[in-house]
């Protein structure tokens, strides 16, 4: 629609109710064809073909601007806890399906992108599972994967297949998966993930691997290792839990080492930290991060989107693990956006607008008729193919019968 039309129709509806004002938000779309949720920070990225997602707690969705958020700016979204172990199989063979499936349907609605997250990792694994045997564990594992992939199959893009299996030495994690099953748990696990959905690309993902050091290195031998012998691994995730002003300067360098081995990457859990209380020096040095990291990712070809793990610093984990620290996510406690949301735009290739201080406001030169209405907009968002604007729309008073 025009924007001409649509002031038509504005000036029209305003008239005929009788309304005083009237404030209306315009999505225009980055493309036809694109889901319900390319708009925000999802609309930038699918103009290059490529999705921004976030973390989401289900029983969250209610809280303030938790849910339009999580509608609105999104392509992609990962359930930050509903899908590991301990939520869905707390005992065995016992499934809870809600929190996950109510994930699953938002996201479909909305036409978003879903990742699974998480299978097979040493923490938030129920301690019936911990307790079993070399072989018991193996079947365990197997069964789980099989079970909760059959369920999703064909719905969930991609899955952390295995997650945090490595020390930041390089070595191996001595969790119960490597000291009861060894090396091999991890090629199982792959292995019975892709039998359980063919479709579905199969991911390893870790955190402390955004440079190039011995962790990264130590996971870029296993997928090398993986490729040669046909275990099927389709991508790496690179968690970048990172602090601000620590931003690794190879991360791009990095990213594209694994991409030259075949496999796809993704930053998975991105957030950025810094000592709290935030000021506007490290607001500002946040924005600047943020920006490196989405412009490492979309520097190399194979890197598919960044998700950025939560909406709002008031729900972040950050303060939780490291006391003193914390607004690390790019919507405040008042889901107010910070200068990294425009840092986030501007890493994507897009134009930032909503954190600066010029805006763009126009007053349209109709004139309306008595007893019309008059209407402006500004651009309050921009992106390659598309934008979004508010309108205000003022209706005169509506003038009495004849003879009064």
């Amino acid at each position: 629609m025009s924007f001409r039309k649509f002031f038509d129709r504005r000036w029209a509806a305003a008239t005929a109710l009788g309304v005083a004002t009237t404030t209306a938000a315009v999505l225009a779309v980055a493309a036809p064809g694109t889901s319900a949720a390319a708009s925000g920070l999802g609309g930038v990225a699918e103009a290059s073909g490529r999705y921004v997602g976030t973390a989401v707690d289900p029983n969250r969705v209610n809280d303030g601007s938790y849910g339009t958020i999580l509608d609105t700016e999104f392509n992609s979204v990962t359930a930050e806890n509903a899908m590991k172990w301990d939520a869905l199989q707390p005992s065995p063979g016992q499934y809870n399906w809600g929190a996950a499936d109510a994930v699953m349907q938002r996201a479909e609605a909305n036409g978003q992108l879903v990742r699974g997250h998480t299978l097979v990792w040493h923490s938030q694994t129920p301690q019936w599972v911990q307790n079993l045997s070399a072989t018991q564990l193996r079947q365990a594992m197997v069964d789980h994967i099989t079970t909760v992939m059959t369920r999703y199959r064909g719905r969930i893009a991609h899955w952390d297949v295995v997650n945090e299996a490595f020390e930041d030495n390089g070595s191996r994690r001595q969790s119960f998966w490597q000291q009861k099953l060894g090396d091999s748990y991890i090629a199982d696990a792959f292995r019975a993930a892709r039998a359980a959905d063919p479709t579905a690309k199969l991911y390893i993902n870790d955190y402390s691997t955004d440079a190039i050091n011995a962790k990264s290195t130590a996971i870029y031998n296993l997928v090398r290792d993986f490729k040669a012998q046909g275990v099927p691994i389709d991508g790496v995730g690179f968690q970048a839990h990172l602090i601000i002003n620590q931003v690794p300067g190879d991360f791009r360098q990095n990213l594209q080492r694994f991409a030259d081995l075949g496999v796809d990457v993704a930053i998975t859990e991105l957030d950025i930290r810094m000592n709290t209380p935030a000021d506007a020096q490290k607001l500002a040095t946040q924005k600047a991060d943020y920006q490196k990291s989405f412009a490492a990712c979309w520097a190399v070809t194979r890197c598919k989107g960044v998700t950025i793990w939560g909406i709002t610093d008031k729900f972040s984990w950050i303060p939780d693990v490291f006391p003193g620290q914390g607004a690390a996510l790019v919507w405040d406690a008042n889901y107010q956006r910070k200068p990294a949301y425009d840092g986030s735009v501007a890493g994507m290739g897009g134009t930032p607008t909503t954190t600066t201080t010029t805006t763009t406001t126009t007053t349209t030169t109709d004139t309306p008729p008595p007893g019309g209405c008059t209407a402006v907009y500004r651009v309050v968002n921009q992106w390659s193919g598309g934008f979004q604007v508010e309108v205000r729309v003022t209706a005169a008073r509506a003038r009495s019968g004849a003879g009064r």
